[in-house]
């Protein structure tokens, strides 16, 4: 199923009240945006996703955005916004990849998203064709309309079942043809749920969260502030594990490191495509949740995995992690190599495992080293990565 989340920033956040656009205010110490579009980046349900900025911001954007397109990484494309939501919306549907099965869009106001409520809504999206979060009303909720005692006064019309009132959230997920249905109507809405609704299609309610705030006034950036603060506390990480890996080079072979594709003259041999990256990281994580080790799991014997992409495999290991209620908390890996020097392409690299980790790509260490001409790796025979994984109880 291929995943294309669309971020709608194309606001100029007036309410807000900041001399900039609200979406490039930082909380926590990281933009609104920035935080918006790393949980789809980094997220491995979501294949590809579009941005959708005010036309000035759209021709020059922010760096963390642009260092996103790195190659190797996952595709994003920005495109420029409308007058309204839902043209900003439109925009980015038309540069979605014709093959996408489910767009998931979310407000870039939302920036504390968590993955379990993203990969929840695509799911949902995907079984039942539409899909939002959404959050039960808590408090007693009524109808108000104008007072005929008061000019300026509210009376109360009626008192609304509050186990039928739902306060919907983004991230909203649809399949490709129900959101190109909704698209075409005309007028306004609010959100592309209303839209879907109003073309005949049921939406379903997926539980949202509370945490998952939308920043509409300066008033409640010390709510996200708050938010933040918790997101940034170190994760609980009770297990450890590290991972080593080794392949010699020879010609006639892709060198691919971290997923990521690297010139050279040689490239690793091995019965997968011989990512010495992501067969270190792939142990590493295995080994903190004692389920053993690559070999064990994808065995060069079996022919499923001749050319694999360790990409593919280290992916694998996470949904097993998954099945076992666990979570990576972040990675360390060393790759030793002579030569070439990966230094130019570790951006990528991170931003490849981090995604195949489900991670915000800041959890995510990759450095070189040489052997200094010593042995088979210093004579430039030989590969090797080794890594440290760190995970959690979800």
């Amino acid at each position: 199923m291929h995943v294309t989340a669309i971020i709608a920033a194309g606001g100029r956040g007036e309410r807000f009240g900041a001399g900039e656009p609200k979406q490039l205010v930082a909380v926590g110490g990281r933009a609104i945006l920035e935080r918006s579009v790393t949980a789809f980046l980094t997220h491995p349900a979501v294949d590809a996703v579009i941005v959708a900025l005010p036309r000035a911001l759209a021709e020059d954007p922010p760096p963390y955005l642009r260092a996103a397109g790195a190659p190797g990484a996952k595709p994003l494309r920005i495109v420029a916004g409308g007058e309204r939501r839902r043209d900003s919306v439109a925009s980015a549907f038309r540069a979605a990849d014709p093959s996408s099965d489910v767009i998931v869009v979310h407000d870039a106001a939302r920036p504390f998203a968590s993955g379990d409520l993203i990969a929840r809504t695509i799911a949902a999206a995907a079984d039942a064709g539409a899909a939002l979060a959404a959050l039960p009303a808590r408090d007693t909720v009524k109808r108000a309309g104008p007072d005929p005692a008061s000019h300026e006064g509210r009376r109360v019309i009626e008192t609304l079942p509050r186990d039928t009132i739902y306060l919907a959230q983004t991230p909203q997920a649809f399949r490709r043809e129900v959101l190109a249905e909704a698209l075409r109507l005309e007028g306004d809405a609010t959100d592309e749920a209303s839209l879907a609704e109003r073309a005949g299609h049921h939406v379903r309610i997926v539980d949202g969260e509370a945490p998952n705030i939308k920043i509409t006034t300066r008033g409640d950036l010390a709510i996200a502030e708050a938010i933040a603060g918790t997101i940034a506390r170190p994760a609980r990480t009770g297990r450890a594990g590290t991972g080593y890996d080794l392949h010699r080079l020879v010609e006639g072979r892709r060198l691919v490191l971290g997923g990521v594709s690297i010139p050279s003259d040689r490239g690793a041999s091995g019965h997968s495509d011989a990512d010495v990256v992501c067969h270190a990281v792939t142990d590493a994580i295995l080994g903190a949740a004692a389920l053993g080790d690559i070999g064990l799991h994808f065995p060069d014997t079996d022919p499923r995995w001749k050319d694999a992409s360790s990409v593919d495999l280290l992916r694998r290991a996470v949904a097993r992690l998954a099945d076992e209620r666990l979570a990576v908390g972040n990675v360390d890996v060393t790759v030793i190599l002579e030569r070439p020097k990966i230094k130019e392409y570790v951006d990528a690299m991170r931003s490849t495992i981090a995604d195949a980790l489900g991670i915000d790509v800041a959890r995510v260490s990759i450095k070189g080293k040489t052997n200094e001409g010593m042995d088979a790796i210093g004579r430039g025979e030989a590969v090797a990565a080794h890594a440290v994984a760190l995970i959690r109880s979800l």
